[in-house]
């Protein structure tokens, strides 16, 4: 049996868990601070997995995409989805301008999560003896190897769930974004879209239309981390 596998997927899955479960609480709270009681009433904003866990786009879809990832060393996209945090725009004085607010809330809270992270893990790369760094073996070794796995997966599928969320497509928050913006009409078309948006998006990743993203948000992530921290994980 592959430990360091088990252990990969453990640390990958909670990384994913926990940038999914505050990219949704991130929602919920702009959305209290606006005046919509709804989520808050409704258990929402809470740091509690289970009030978010969607069966298929927090655990199965998270938990495929890693195992290829891992199993297959195939750079798939890791990303996933809770349940929709509910929101009422009609508590809000502007509900137009609320929703952009609620919508910029999710990715910009997982960006702030990684770049906060890649500080913290930088701090700590530099804090440690280059020689404990790279010769550290038995437990501490593990352990150190172990921290910096996971604080990498953090900052990866926090800049994964960024920039998935902000695509157009509704409903996705970058289509929430974007309709601030658009005439009465783009706001229609977008409404009349949401219903197909979860299979344009499926044929979009399938041909390949977003890989120039994921490769964008890796290109990011390799830059965060940096060529030490990349080197002592996968060398």
């Amino acid at each position: 049996m592959d430990y360091q596998l088990i252990l990969d997927v453990v640390l990958s899955l909670i990384a994913v868990f926990m940038a999914i479960v505050l990219h949704e609480i991130a929602h919920g709270y702009v959305a209290f601070r606006l005046g919509d009681p709804t989520a808050k009433s409704r258990g929402r904003l809470t740091l509690n997995p289970l009030a978010h866990v969607d069966l298929v786009g927090t655990i199965l879809v998270p938990v495929s995409l890693i195992l290829v990832r891992l199993l297959f060393n195939f750079a798939a996209p890791v990303f996933g989805w809770a349940k929709p945090v509910p929101i009422n725009p009609t508590y809000f004085k502007r509900p137009l301008r609320g929703m952009l607010y609620v919508a910029l809330a999710g990715p910009g809270s997982n960006l702030s999560l990684a770049l906060g992270t890649a500080i913290i893990g930088q701090l700590i790369f530099l804090a440690i003896p280059d020689g404990v760094l790279h010769r550290a073996t038995g437990f501490g070794g593990n352990l150190m190897e172990a921290v910096f796995f996971f604080l990498s997966a953090f900052i990866l599928y926090n800049l994964v769930l960024a920039a998935f969320n902000l695509i157009p497509i509704p409903p996705l928050d970058g289509s929430r974004i974007l309709m601030y913006f658009l005439p009465p009409q783009g706001r229609r078309f977008l409404v009349s879209i949401e219903r197909y948006g979860f299979i344009i998006l499926v044929a979009l990743l399938y041909l390949g239309a977003l890989t120039p993203v994921f490769a964008g948000v890796q290109s990011l992530w390799r830059v965060l981390i940096g060529r030490e921290w990349y080197s002592l994980l996968f060398f």
